[in-house]
């Protein structure tokens, strides 16, 4: 087992926004948390990459609770809102140092390019590419570096549907190498690729 939840609450300028939630997630699944604005998605995997408190329950990355260190992050990759974009640096670039940060990568740069369908834009800057162009390259960074735990919040933001079944692909491919993903995400086709877990909201 990856990931082990029991009985998560998180509460927020004293609202509740998860309330006594369980998931347990084994290694090589991919997880779809589904559910309306406000449900907790977002909530949810902060906790699991350890950057949100939780007011009451456990929380358990392979094994321990997450933390936030050098260790964690090695095995754990996490695209949440759009990354501060380094100046002066292209596409490739941006994708060239994340490969050699961690070393090891999962796919080539230029493959990754390629894949991503970001050829013609490599050496163009971050800022200067469409929304959907920017959210295939933060995609791109999340896999292109080696992990074994991919979080996600929205993926499908600003791609359009025929990319998005292209991420299916991606997200299956990463798995049968034995990774794990958890997504939030709002696109039922990008669900259906694994296991649903819906979230409702908190009742007050």
């Amino acid at each position: 087992m990856i990931i082990d939840v029991e009985r998560l609450t998180v509460e927020l300028g004293g609202n509740p926004v998860l309330r006594g939630l369980s998931l347990a997630v084994d290694a090589g699944e991919i997880v779809a948390v589904v559910g309306p604005n406000g449900a907790g998605k977002s909530t949810l995997l902060r906790c699991l990459a350890g950057l949100q408190p939780v007011t009451d329950g456990e929380v358990r990355v392979f094994g321990g609770p997450p933390v936030d260190d050098a260790a964690f992050w090695g095995r754990v990759a996490l695209l949440g809102d759009e990354p501060a974009w380094y100046p002066g640096l292209t596409a490739r670039e941006h994708l060239e140092l994340m490969a050699a940060v961690h070393g090891r990568p999962r796919l080539d740069v230029e493959a990754t390019l390629e894949v991503f369908a970001l050829v013609e834009r490599g050496d163009a800057a971050p800022l200067t590419l469409s929304t959907g162009q920017r959210q295939r390259l933060s995609l791109a960074a999340a896999l292109l570096r080696p992990s074994t735990l991919l979080l996600l919040d929205e993926p499908e933001r600003g791609l359009d549907a025929g990319f998005r079944g292209r991420l299916a692909e991606l997200l299956g491919a990463y798995r049968d190498e034995g990774g794990t993903v958890v997504m939030a995400t709002h696109d039922q086709a990008l669900a259906a690729c694994g296991r649903p877990v819906s979230l409702s909201g908190v009742t007050t």
